[in-house]
């Protein structure tokens, strides 16, 4: 399954304009409240310049960029742990990703609604954590319930559990994201088996007008110190601006953004702090037919990754050929590696690295 990032904020913050800006999907977008019920999803390209030149370099004809999902969630308010706007509904949407992105509105628009009337982004985000931290105390109280009667036994690891359970709900009814709860491994996997919503790392998105992209405004700097005390980190967007950078060619879109004194799209940034997010780096394969980017995550063994290519690469894994991505480049590809002894033979434990060119050997 690819891993996915849900985009969350409140209605008419700009999430589907985001969302439709990054995969081009055509979902619906209109100025007023719950215009997106089902989620929209969309596979985005992950912008990687190291594949074009990997492909130049053996001559492939095809090039296959890795990706990301995303998936657009209705907009949330307040009151949506108790089923208020659909919530439940949106909620379990949110249950079913891998990280979330919180588009924060920082534009001033009277033309756009805003389901408060008033912008302000520390309230905005406030809402949108408190209903994920009450949908997740009613989840741990269930579990609490249940693991006290278990506990009763007089078996460790169920006391056990009782105690991180304890410590846990005390730390959600403190109004702190389960995220930000420090854990040991064990307790990881009593926290996994929740399948709780504010543990799931967040990213904030700036939704700005065209005019304060580059600088940023005072809302801006609102999000940013919200972001700072949760350890997450601020993308700002325009999210009207990126609808429109899709319409044009590359070399179009380049210019206009260089005549704006901007040296990289929104849309790219954001989809490259969402990998970083979610810990993830890309590997490469190249040969005469195709060179292709793949995404596992961080720390993954080479024998695993083998496996995202096709089973039978890590059922009958014998070793993975690897050459650093500098190194494939300056000594013109597999062939030169070989005899610059820069291509190295790495067993099933090999931690794959981020830009790592690898020919896996296998038995059918």
């Amino acid at each position: 399954m690819p891993l996915r990032a849900g985009i969350v904020g409140l209605p008419n913050v700009g999430k589907s304009t985001l969302f439709n800006a990054l995969s081009q999907a055509g979902a619906a977008s209109a100025n007023y409240p719950f215009c997106t019920i089902e989620p929209n999803i969309g596979m985005v390209l992950v912008p990687d310049a190291r594949l074009q030149q990997i492909a130049e370099v053996t001559g492939s004809p095809k090039i296959t960029p890795t990706t990301v999902e995303f998936v657009d969630i209705a907009g949330l308010v307040a009151g949506a742990s108790t089923g208020e706007g659909l919530g439940n509904q949106f909620l379990s949407h949110i249950r079913e990703v891998d990280a979330i992105i919180h588009v924060v509105r920082c534009f001033v628009d009277d033309k756009v609604t805003h389901i408060a009337e008033t912008i302000d982004p520390e309230r905005d985000i406030e809402i949108i954590e408190t209903e994920l931290m009450l949908k997740d105390l009613e989840s741990i109280e269930r579990r609490v319930e249940k693991t006290e009667k278990m506990a009763k036994g007089g078996d460790v690891k169920d006391r056990q559990e009782q105690k991180f359970l304890e410590r846990l709900l005390a730390h959600v009814s403190g109004g702190i994201p389960v995220r930000r709860l420090e854990r040991t491994d064990e307790e990881q996997i009593w926290l996994r088996a929740l399948s709780l919503l504010s543990v799931k790392p967040v990213l904030f998105a700036a939704n700005v007008g065209e005019d304060d992209l580059s600088e940023g405004n005072e809302y801006v700097d609102r999000v940013r110190a919200v972001a700072r005390e949760e350890g997450a980190r601020v993308v700002v967007v325009s999210a009207e601006l990126e609808a429109q950078l899709t319409e044009l060619d590359e070399d179009e879109s380049v210019s206009f953004l260089e005549d704006m004194g901007i040296d990289e799209a929104g849309l790219d940034r954001l989809i490259h702090a969402v990998y970083d997010l979610l810990s993830l780096i890309t590997f490469f394969t190249s040969g005469p037919k195709e060179s292709r980017a793949w995404t596992v995550k961080s720390g993954t063994m080479a024998q695993d990754a083998a496996g995202e290519i096709h089973t039978d690469f890590a059922r009958g894994f014998i070793r993975a050929e690897t050459i650093k991505f500098e190194k494939f480049l300056d000594l013109g590809g597999e062939v030169g590696a070989r005899e610059a002894g820069a291509m190295r033979s790495e067993g099933k434990d090999y931690i794959v690295q981020d830009g790592d060119v690898i020919l896996f050997r296998f038995n059918v």
